[in-house]
């Protein structure tokens, strides 16, 4: 499709604080964890990669996109040299959904393995049930995927950090592109926790802002089977727009929406990020053909694309692998800058390496830099980065995609955000 070009400003959710959106071309289940208060790990000379990512569950589908992320990142590294002299090692576990919550004993496991960045998880909720443990312990907790706000008030003693936005952009972005399709009456039908309590909340706020009205917040269960009472709201709100927030329950939930008279074919529904997702193979064709959906990240290079696939030639979805290429980019490039692969040392300078120094867009460009006593600004797959005091992106890129007679999406628009 082609891209637009157009300007968007808006005002943000009053609580959120400001935020400018400009459009340029074209995570969650709650559950009780461990928390940590384990030793701080010490520098041993080698830079060890954890990752927490979606092997199973209904978040799985992020995990190949990831994974390959996190891969060809440190192959980069590695190719070029390595970090403070020896090879990165990378060690992979499963974050599961929450359901059972496998995520706690996995950190165990990666822990025991002397890990300094663990790159995770996918959801805001199982990160939650972890990052007490992981911060406790000294290492640095770098999510992809997390867009839950509440990140932004939790004490981690300066040990989390996220390449994803908060989703007050996001939110802001769906609520608009609603508004701006020619809605006024907008349903929304969301997970129940800490990912889709948040969104809806945002998407709710934005929504009426722009003059609209909010029919029906209807969250829902995750892990129920059928989802009939809490679509029949939706259904008896009479909205001419449905936000479905959810992530891959949306294959059980489609449909019954359909069966109950709005699916896609009979309202204009808006996916998320947490659902957006290749569905060729999974609906009869055309059943979600005009859907909409919003997703963080820029449009990515055929190149980074075409490295992607050298590392996984199964990839048919490329959701956050930028972001998770990215953190592990600039962790190693704070280890670099801290002459250090402990944890804590890398956390003071993984904010620094992102702005206000000499700009690079490569590993071994800004490798180089660092290495002649320079600072960088590194600018990544995932965009410029910009990292807040709170360890969040600053500015950050929310694709709007639509989706095509073959269940699978193409980009319509990239908006450019500052929070």
């Amino acid at each position: 499709m082609k891209r637009t070009s157009k300007t968007l400003r808006l005002a943000a959710v009053a609580s959120a604080g400001a935020l400018v959106l400009a459009a340029c071309g074209g995570d969650d289940d709650s559950a009780d964890g461990d928390s940590g208060g384990g030793s701080s790990v010490e520098a041993d000379g080698v830079l060890t990669i954890g990752s927490l990512l979606p092997q199973t569950g209904s978040l799985s589908f992020l995990g190949p996109p990831e994974f390959a992320g996190v891969d060809l990142a440190v192959q980069e590294i590695n190719e070029a040299g390595g970090v403070l002299g020896e090879e990165v090692v990378h060690e992979r576990a499963d974050s599961g959904d929450g359901e059972p919550n496998i995520a706690p004993g996995e950190v165990d496991n990666l822990l025991s393995k002397n890990t300094d960045v663990i790159i995770g998880a996918a959801a805001s909720a199982i990160s939650m049930t972890v990052l007490d443990q992981i911060t406790g312990s000294g290492v640095v907790q770098f999510s992809p995927a997390n867009t839950s706000p509440d990140f932004d008030e939790v004490d981690d003693d300066g040990l989390y950090f996220r390449t994803a936005p908060s989703d007050v952009l996001q939110g802001n972005v769906l609520a608009n592109l609603a508004a701006s399709d020619g809605h006024s009456n907008l349903a929304i039908l969301s997970r129940q926790d800490d990912y889709g309590d948040a969104l809806s909340e945002v998407v709710s706020e934005v929504f009426e802002q722009s003059g609209g009205t909010v029919d029906a917040a209807v969250p829902f269960d995750p892990n129920a089977t059928t989802f009939g009472t809490e679509i029949q709201q939706i259904a008896d709100a009479g909205a001419d727009a449905v936000a479905l927030i959810s992530f891959d329950e949306a294959k059980r939930i489609i449909p019954e929406m359909v069966s109950a008279g709005v699916g896609p074919a009979d309202v204009q529904i808006y996916f998320v990020d947490g659902n957006i997702a290749n569905y060729e193979g999974e609906f009869p064709e055309g059943t979600l053909e005009g859907v909409k959906a919003t997703m963080p990240g820029p449009e990515l290079s055929d190149d980074f694309r075409n490295r992607l696939l050298e590392i996984d030639p199964d990839l048919n979805d490329f959701t956050y692998s930028a972001e998770s290429y990215d953190a592990v980019i600039v962790s190693a490039l704070a280890a670099i800058a801290a002459d250090s692969d402990a944890g804590t040392d890398i956390a003071e300078h993984i904010i620094e390496v992102t702005k206000d120094g000499t700009k690079c867009e490569t590993f071994a460009d800004c490798k180089e830099l660092l290495e002649n006593g320079e600072d960088i600004d590194y600018d990544g797959a995932s965009g410029p980065i910009e990292l807040g005091d709170t360890g969040s992106p600053t500015a950050a890129t929310i694709g709007v995609y639509e989706y095509g007679a073959n269940n699978n999406h193409s980009p319509l628009d990239y908006i450019l955000g500052e929070i």
